[in-house]
C-alpha cells in the first residue's frame, strides 16, 4: 500500500489525512508490464528485483550499512624523534566481524636502521550504528613498542573517534588515544591522528601522525600509506 499525505488548514487549526492507496510497485508478484519496463531491464537490475519482492526500509539500510570499509595498508614511516629515520608501514584496518560493530585491526611499523619498531592488533567495537557519520569505539588489544631508548609490550586499551566525511570510505578522519601496559612503569601513551582520502573507487591515500608518550622519552612517527579498500 502507498500512503499519501493530505494537509488542509482551517484558520489556526490543521487537519492531516492519511489515505491508503494501492501501489502496483509494492505487489510482490508485480510483472514487468505493471512496472512499464521491459523484462530485460528488470532481469538486469538486482535493485528492481528486490523492490518487486519487498519495498526496503531505505533509512534503516543507510543507518546500518557501514559508512567506512576494510582497508589493506602499505607505505612508509618516518620517525622524526629518531634521527628522521625511514621505515615501512604495513597493516589492515577494520576487518568486520559480522554486522555487530566489532572490527579487528593490525599493523607493523619498523625503521630500516633497526632503531624503531612497533606492532600489534586491536579490537574495536563501534557503539553507534555502522552507517553513522560520527562513531566512537572502545579499543582493546596487544602492542609491542621498541626504541633505542626503551621498549614495552602488553595490553593496549583506549578509544577511537571516527568522523566520516564521505560515505563508503571516500574520506574520513580518526583520532585514537590508547595506553600500552597501563598502570606499570613501562606504560606508554599513544595518540594517533589519521586522515584517509579516496583517489579511485578502491584506492585511498592515508596519512598517520602518532605521538608516543613514555616516562623515559617522547617519540613520534609519520606514516604515508596507500590503502586498498575491500
Amino acid at each position: 500500500m502507498r500512503k499519501e499525505l493530505f494537509v488542509c488548514g482551517f484558520g489556526l487549526g490543521t487537519c492531516v489525512l492519511l489515505a491508503a492507496v494501492p501501489s502496483r510497485c509494492e505487489t510482490p508478484n508485480a510483472s514487468a508490464q505493471d512496472l512499464d519496463l521491459s523484462p530485460e531491464i528488470i532481469k538486469g537490475s538486482p535493485v528492481l528485483q528486490r523492490w518487486r519482492l519487498k519495498v526496503p526500509n531505505v533509512l534503516e539500510d543507510i543507518k546500518n550499512d557501514p559508512s567506512f570499509r576494510t582497508r589493506l595498508r602499505f607505505g612508509y614511516s618516518q620517525f622524526p624523534s629518531t634521527g628522521q629515520a625511514l621505515g615501512v608501514h604495513i597493516g589492515v584496518e577494520d576487518v568486520f566481524i559480522g554486522r555487530s560493530g566489532l572490527t579487528v585491526s593490525g599493523e607493523y611499523q619498523g625503521a630500516f636502521n633497526g632503531r624503531r619498531e612497533a606492532y600489534g592488533a586491536d579490537l574495536h567495537y563501534y557503539v553507534r550504528p555502522l552507517g553513522s557519520s560520527i562513531n566512537l569505539a572502545p579499543v582493546v588489544g596487544y602492542k609491542h613498542i621498541y626504541t633505542n631508548r626503551y621498549s614495552t609490550d602488553g595490553v593496549n586499551v583506549g578509544a577511537r573517534l571516527l568522523l566520516v566525511l564521505s560515505r563508503t570510505g571516500a574520506a574520513d578522519i580518526s583520532v585514537t588515544q590508547s595506553w600500552v601496559a597501563p598502570g606499570t612503569d613501562e606504560e606508554v601513551g599513544l595518540t594517533t591522528f589519521a586522515i584517509g582520502y579516496a583517489v579511485t573507487k578502491s584506492l585511498r591515500v592515508g596519512t598517520d601522525f602518532q605521538h608516543q608518550n613514555a616516562r623515559r622519552h617522547k617519540d613520534s612517527s609519520i606514516g604515508l600509506v596507500l590503502e586498498w579498500m575491500l
